[in-house]
């Protein structure tokens, strides 16, 4: 069941003062991590947003996990939705004092980050996932899939096509449903393994920039 009171653990780019008026970015990292672990990135992508970085509710060994491993025997949609639901809940609280709010996943947090953007098709600017997945709904309420359709929201994919984390069917998967679901921009990268390095930050930062930043001027 949501929690209207979870009081998520959030790093932020910019002190409280300087947030309003601002795009908001919100980072979700992987497995066993935890809100420090994507804040190094703030460095690299464009300074005009004010940047929010939560931590995963349920702890788990040295860090952090948003739900259970799906290759583990007590995981369920029903786990990923109360974890994405509270989320969705807390974005409530802070999302009215910005201009627009995108998403940025790692790993494990990119199935957040999707799973936010099927909840709620109309509310994001842009979203990125780095070397993660997409669950499947199993036909779950939570999800609004065919709104995506619809009106497709910019999305960037980077992946190591030998990352040696996300296994085959889950790429197949999510490829597929990147595909017809979102404005899909897919790069890959050699030799990052599960991980992020400088030139696919570098695409990150334009990708962002070109998609929130700059159509946000437009519209204005």
């Amino acid at each position: 069941m949501t929690n209207p009171a979870w009081n998520p653990v959030v790093l932020w780019s910019k002190p409280e003062a300087e947030r309003a008026g601002t795009p908001l970015l919100v980072l979700f990292h992987g497995y066993l991590a935890n809100e420090e672990d994507l804040m190094g990135l703030t460095d690299y992508l464009p300074d005009d947003f004010t940047i929010a970085s939560v931590r995963a509710p349920q702890a788990s060994g040295p860090g952090y996990t948003w739900f259970p491993l799906m290759s583990d025997a007590d995981y369920s949609v029903d786990a990923v939705v109360e974890s994405v639901a509270d989320v969705a809940a807390w974005l409530d609280t802070v999302k009215d004092s910005h201009t627009s709010v995108s998403l940025l996943g790692f790993s494990m947090g990119m199935a957040v980050a999707t799973t936010l953007l099927r909840h709620r098709p109309r509310d994001f600017a842009a979203v990125v996932g780095l070397s993660g997945f997409v669950v499947p709904s199993q036909d779950n309420a939570f999800f609004h899939d065919e709104e995506l359709e619809q009106d497709k929201v910019q999305f960037f994919w980077g992946r190591d096509q030998a990352d040696p984390v996300i296994d085959a069917p889950r790429i197949e998967y999510t490829h597929a449903w990147l595909n017809a679901h979102t404005a899909l921009t897919k790069i890959l990268y050699s030799n990052m393994g599960h991980g992020i390095n400088m030139q696919e930050l570098g695409h990150v930062k334009e990708f962002l920039a070109h998609t929130v930043l700059r159509a946000g001027t437009r519209a204005n």
